[in-house]
Formats: structure tokens, C-alpha cells, sequence
């Protein structure tokens, strides 16, 4: 039997990939299409929307059809509008959107004591995977070694740094204070946000962020680990919306059925 998914953000240029990747995936039902009030989607064909056959799902404000998890690619306030019905619903719900503040991070983590959430910065495999890699050089590597963060992404995205870039900054804080157990915090890795002028010398400890915007680029992020000697990369170039897009669709199908909590994609690949 297909797992019925939700789509909020349908769409939009993530919405309708999910919509696409979603048609194309037998064990996948999108029966769903969410888009916000005056969106020029609204009473289009999902389907055809995405660029795939029609689906007879027709994008509207809300639905009455039972799904059993929502994914949600849309704004830091739709996240709050879908949050709702899911907890009303009893359904499990997957964020892909950044940007949210603190006030809206402490719903979802309240919503998330009444039902699954699984919220990720990004959803990107290999991402994941990175975000592993800089904790463990972090925790390794010693003091000597400074660390900058550096993110690009298109002329459209309205948040900066981005969400991964901030991911990255949060595993460096805890690798370096010991693991995940620790707390890595501002005091001890303060975030320099780009450099002008007579800086003078890097501070010990310090993370350095930078983040550029560039016509179409889908993300690119890269943690360098530099000291007297030699430098240490890892890197990560998305080179299509379909790796967040995949990534949106794993997880949803790994969360269904879960019991509530807050989870992200670090539980999905290692847990």
C-alpha cells in the first residue's frame, strides 16, 4: 500500500520536483498539493504543474483527503500554518524550510511532543554525510586549526547564511568541545561574518562565515580546517533540486509511523 504524502509548497520549484519524484515512486501516493492563499498554482493540476501527467490532484489551500506525512518546502510562516494541521491530523510532518526564528523553532519543538517531526536544514544525503565528517575533523583536529564556512547559493534565496552553512557552524562548535555530548557555544567559537578592511590577525577560535549569491547555483558549501602547514576540505555541490527533493521523499517515507518526537536527517541514515 503507497504511504499518502501532503505537498505544502507544491508549487514551487522544489514543490513540484517532490510532486515529480513523488508520481514516479510506486511506493508513493501524493494525494495533496498545499499551496499559500493567492499563489497563481492554485486550482492547477499537480501533475501537470510539475511537468509530469496529470495527477487529478488539484493544488488548493486545504484538503480534506487523509495523508499520513506532509513535507514542506514553503516559508518560515507556512511552516507554522502546516505544523497546525498536522497536529490537529495526528500526522507526521517533514521541514525543509530554513529561516525559521526562535519563536517558531520553540513550536515545532512543542508541536514535535504530539507528533513526529522530522526538521533538517538540509535534506541532501551527501550533506548529511558532511555534516558527520566536519564534526569528527572538529573534535580531531587541534586549536592550531582555524575553520570557515563558506556557502553559495541562487540570486532568490531571502536567508543568509544559509541553513546548512549554520548546521556546519553548530558541528564545528560541538566537535570542538567534544563530541556530541558537548556544547559548543559562541564564547568559544565566535562567528565572524565576512572580513573588510584592517581586520587585523584571525582570533583564536573563531569560525569564519561567508556566503555568496549567485544567479542559478542549486548550494554549495565547503568547511576548510587551515593551520600552519596544511589545510583540510570538505566540500559538498548540489548540482540539481532533485537531491532535496529525493532526500524529502526518503525521509518521509522513514518517519511514517514513528511516534512523536523531533528527529532530522542524521536519525534517517545513521540511526
Amino acid at each position: 500500500m503507497s504511504l499518502k504524502i501532503a505537498i505544502a509548497g507544491a508549487g514551487g520549484r522544489m514543490g513540484c520536483r517532490l510532486v515529480a519524484l513523488a508520481s514516479a515512486d510506486p511506493a508513493l501516493a501524493c494525494v495533496a498539493a498545499l499551496e499559500r492563499s493567492g499563489s497563481p498554482a492554485l486550482g492547477a493540476d499537480a501533475g501537470t504543474l510539475a511537468g509530469v501527467a496529470p495527477l487529478a490532484v488539484e493544488v488548493c489551500e486545504t484538503t480534506e483527503r487523509p495523508f499520513d506525512v506532509l513535507i514542506e518546502f514553503s516559508s518560515p510562516a507556512g511552516t507554522m500554518q502546516w505544523l497546525e494541521v498536522c497536529r490537529s491530523r495526528g500526522c507526521a510532518m517533514v521541514i525543509g524550510t530554513t529561516g525559521h526564528d526562535d519563536e517558531q523553532t520553540e513550536r515545532i519543538r512543542r508541536a514535535s511532543g504530539s507528533i513526529a517531526v522530522l526538521k533538517a536544514p538540509n535534506m541532501s544525503v551527501g550533506v548529511n554525510v558532511m555534516l558527520r565528517l566536519v564534526r569528527m575533523l572538529a573534535g580531531t583536529l587541534d586549536e592550531s586549526f582555524d575553520a570557515e564556512i563558506t556557502e553559495a547559493h541562487h540570486r532568490f534565496k531571502i536567508d543568509a547564511p544559509s541553513g546548512t552553512a549554520l548546521a556546519l557552524r553548530d558541528e564545528v562548535r560541538i566537535g570542538r568541545s567534544g563530541g556530541a555530548g558537548g556544547r559548543g557555544s559562541e564564547a568559544d567559537s565566535p562567528v565572524v561574518y565576512g572580513r573588510h578592511g584592517k581586520t587585523g590577525a584571525r582570533s583564536p577560535g573563531e569560525i569564519g562565515m561567508h556566503s555568496l549569491r549567485l544567479g542559478d547555483v542549486v548550494g554549495r558549501h565547503s568547511v576548510a580546517f587551515g593551520t600552519l602547514g596544511e589545510t583540510v576540505t570538505v566540500s559538498h555541490e548540489a548540482h540539481s533540486r532533485d537531491t532535496f527533493a529525493s532526500g524529502a521523499l526518503r525521509a518521509a517515507k522513514w518517519i511514517a509511523g514513528k511516534p512523536p518526537g523531533l528527529y532530522s536527517m542524521q536519525d534517517v541514515l545513521f540511526s
